[in-house]
């Protein structure tokens, strides 16, 4: 095992193991543990009672952070010839159709989000085994597969992240960094928190959020008192 570093013990001393901190507590506390040389990403992990093997318990959504992810979002916008002003005006970094479907075809993967129109979708077929494992694939579930390229773009750029439950059970996000003051921590967990609640399935029986944890990169984590959820606030 592993030995702590002196500053790792430090950050792991300040937590109690044994309590759930009120969300606000937990902000200021993993904000203060955060001692890395560059701005961490904070980071939320929420474990649902829901068995994600039935697709009717399958918890899945999109929340805009009130705050900003803090992450400048590379946006690769895959439109056609009469879109490509609005898609480069709303901001997307990458504009085009055809040039960038070969360069996926050939590996090409440097963007966080791909935003399309309905209409282009048959063609982003045949790269599903390249966009999929990489969260690439634009779905109109979450917003990125639509008309209103701009407002997509926009929305993505803006703080817009997507989540689902894995396989075991639990959603992680990603949702802003250890410069962020932590009243905007707070802030951005508690939307994303209550946006799951919202999407609680009417299947899922017993204690739906059973536990939620909040860490920056490499510090410890701390566990959030699920109760204090949108009261604390």
């Amino acid at each position: 095992m592993a030995k702590l570093t002196k500053k790792q013990k430090e950050a792991t001393a300040k937590v109690d193991a044994t309590k759930a901190y009120p969300l606000k507590e937990a902000s200021a506390l993993v904000k203060e543990m955060t001692n890395v040389k560059f701005d961490a990403s904070v980071d939320v992990a929420v474990r649902l009672g829901v068995d994600p093997r039935k697709a009717e318990q399958m918890v899945r959504g999109v929340v805009t952070l009130p705050h900003g992810t803090g992450k400048d979002v590379k946006v690769l916008a895959l439109v056609t010839p009469d879109k490509e002003a609005e898609a480069t005006e709303a901001g997307a970094d990458y504009v085009g159709l055809d040039e960038y479907l070969q360069k996926i075809k050939g590996g090409w993967t440097d963007v966080d989000v791909i935003v399309t129109m309905p209409s282009v979708m048959g063609k982003l077929g045949p790269l599903g085994r390249i966009l999929g494992p990489r969260g690439l694939m634009p779905n109109p579930k979450t917003g990125t597969v639509t008309m209103d390229v701009a407002k997509a773009v926009k929305d993505v750029k803006g703080g817009k992240i997507d989540f689902k439950v894995d396989k075991t059970g639990i959603i992680h996000a990603a949702i802003g960094k250890s410069s962020f003051d932590a009243d905007k921590i707070a802030g951005n967990a508690d939307e994303l928190l209550q946006t799951i609640i919202k999407l609680k399935p009417t299947t899922a029986k017993g204690t739906y959020i059973k536990s939620i944890y909040m860490s920056s990169t490499m510090s410890p984590s701390v566990e959030v008192d699920a109760k204090s959820v949108g009261a604390s606030l």
